[in-house]
């Protein structure tokens, strides 16, 4: 054979050795869990068999004996009835509407795992309207109260009345103009200075959601360094877009998207070895379930939820991330949809001690309003470039500044400076560690198997032994006077001004709760395992995709 049969493969080798070696870090740059994986996500969620359980498997699914079974189910039928007395007004108004809202339809079926859905959407229903709000305290239509454990998806930081006055001050500074858009209410110059002040950045636009502004800096960072990918990080959200949602629930395929591990020397050497990344997105709440997605009661399949925050830990990784970032000129992105005005004043940028090149804000600071805000270094903030004008990075929105929404935001900033609101940030950590220490220890002393962990004032709710039924915990926690959002015990949100009093009723109703728990027979323990009961489950969809 000639010199050149044997140099032309192996010429290929050599050229191929690089992009094999680099597809091999991105690989094991990935976790291992199908959050990190959103192509075998989507195909499984494909696959994955739709069954409910019939009213007597519903209620030994887990192999309890006759008398337990029994004991569940009539305390379930109680239960049932008691919700359809207590909450009648309010359920009428929500069956009336659910039929043409689609996002109580898709919510309500999400509240717990699909096997025990339909039954539960059948005979435990729950109400989707509040008549008004004060204090810690939700009213609904029959006159029921609530303590208020759905922090409105993150926006309420520091209460009900504080959101009110914003909103009620922001819609007088706006009166004048109404819906005049285009040009701006003079409150926007007072609100960028501000804005400009907190992120520590120099320049900012507006938006009308979070999503969007997220949307936007993505862009901002694809045209300024001429790459196409963005890298996130497992589990993290980052808005419901294409781009910052690969796997179940976007329809379309990962596309210019690297889903990489939290908190790991593999991806920072992703990051260091790749040519085409344009920017890093860091949703901070992750901190607390690192490489996890957002908990809910739907995925209570065994009772395995785990979650932990670790401030020393986190701040590490961000450090070494920006030191990364800057190194290989990639945007380092903090997404503060969620978390920014919550953990500091200056937002996770001063909580954590690391400046991102761009900030994204929205929920809380347009003061209830909606929103969303991109503040970031003047060089990536520009949208045109003077040697090349038709080149444009484009973003507009008909409503983004709307005097409204800029009052409201006025009225935040204003407010977020007076010392009533800056005491509220005082010793934070430890104010809510405690807290959070008291409410193990209570459930402990009461022989619970739930626990706590928490960001501060975030919080997700861990269970000591494995079960089949700890999503009913949330139906019971709702009978005891909480309210919860649709993910259940998945997400609690308390805002800044809860009291040392308001805190210890929460947890009087969490140990009443847990005691009917108890009682009910819901959590009954037998021989179960987390793997026996996976085991079990796998079983279930086998034989259903069989028949």
């Amino acid at each position: 054979m000639s010199y050149l049969s044997y140099a032309v493969p192996l010429g290929s080798l050599a050229l191929a050795l690089p992009m094999l070696k680099q597809r091999l870090e991105l690989s094991r740059a990935k976790h291992r869990s199908l959050a990190g994986h959103s192509k075998m996500a989507k195909q499984l969620a494909k696959w994955l068999p739709g069954y409910a359980f019939d009213e007597a498997r519903f209620f030994d699914c887990d192999g309890a004996p006759a008398e337990v079974a029994a004991q569940r189910r009539a305390a379930f039928e109680q239960l049932g009835a008691g919700f359809a007395e207590r909450y009648s007004k309010t359920l009428a108004l929500t069956a009336q509407a659910r039929e043409g809202l689609a996002d109580l339809q898709f919510t309500g079926a999400y509240r717990v795992p699909f096997q025990f859905s339909p039954l539960v959407r059948a005979r435990l229903k729950v109400g989707a309207f509040v008549q008004s709000a004060e204090g810690v305290h939700l009213t609904d239509l029959d006159g029921n109260t609530f303590i208020d454990l759905t922090g409105s998806y993150g926006v309420n930081v520091f209460g009900v009345d504080f959101y009110k006055a914003c909103m009620a001050e922001g819609a007088q500074i706006g009166q004048a103009l109404g819906p005049v858009l285009g040009a701006y209410h003079p409150c926007v110059a007072d609100v960028v200075t501000r804005l400009q002040a907190i992120s520590g950045q120099d320049q900012v636009s507006f938006h009308m959601s979070g999503t969007e502004a997220v949307m936007q800096a993505v862009r901002l960072a694809r045209y300024h360094t001429g790459r196409k990918h963005l890298v996130r990080f497992c589990g993290a959200y980052h808005g419901w877009w294409e781009d910052v949602q690969p796997g179940p629930g976007n329809p379309m395929p990962p596309r210019e998207t690297y889903t990489l591990q939290d908190m790991s020397e593999r991806s920072l050497q992703v990051l260091r070895t790749r040519r085409n990344v344009a920017c890093v997105l860091v949703n901070p709440l992750q901190a607390l379930h690192p490489n996890k997605n957002a908990p809910g009661d739907s995925t209570l399949v065994d009772g395995s939820r785990t979650a932990g925050y670790d401030r020393a830990a986190y701040t590490a990784w961000l450090k070494q991330l920006r030191e990364v970032c800057t190194e290989r000129g990639i945007v380092l992105i903090f997404d503060e949809v969620f978390l920014g005005f919550r953990l500091a004043p200056g937002g996770a940028q001063e909580y954590f001690g690391v400046k991102a090149d761009m900030v994204t804000y929205g929920k809380t600071l347009a003061g209830g309003y909606p929103v969303g805000v991109v503040c970031g270094r003047r060089d990536l903030m520009q949208r045109f470039r003077e040697k090349r004008p038709a080149d444009v990075c484009f973003a507009r929105g008909t409503f983004n500044a709307h005097p409204y929404v800029m009052g409201g935001m006025a009225a935040f900033l204003k407010r977020l400076d007076t010392p009533e609101i800056q005491a509220l940030y005082e010793d934070q950590d430890a104010k809510w560690d405690a807290r959070a220490k008291l409410f193990n220890n209570t459930m402990a002393e009461h022989g619970l198997p739930v626990r706590a962990a928490n960001m501060q004032s975030i919080w997700t709710l861990m269970y000591t032994q494995p079960g089949r039924y700890h999503w009913m915990f949330q139906y019971l926690l709702r009978w005891q006077g909480l309210a919860l959002s649709w993910v259940g015990t998945g997400r609690f949100i308390f805002g800044l001004h809860f009291t040392d009093t308001d805190f210890d009723e929460v947890l009087k109703r969490f140990v009443a709760a847990g005691q009917q728990m108890q009682a009910q027979g819901w959590w009954w323990q037998g021989e179960q395992t987390h793997k026996s009961i996976r085991r079990s489950v796998v079983r279930e969809m086998w034989q259903h995709l069989r028949a």
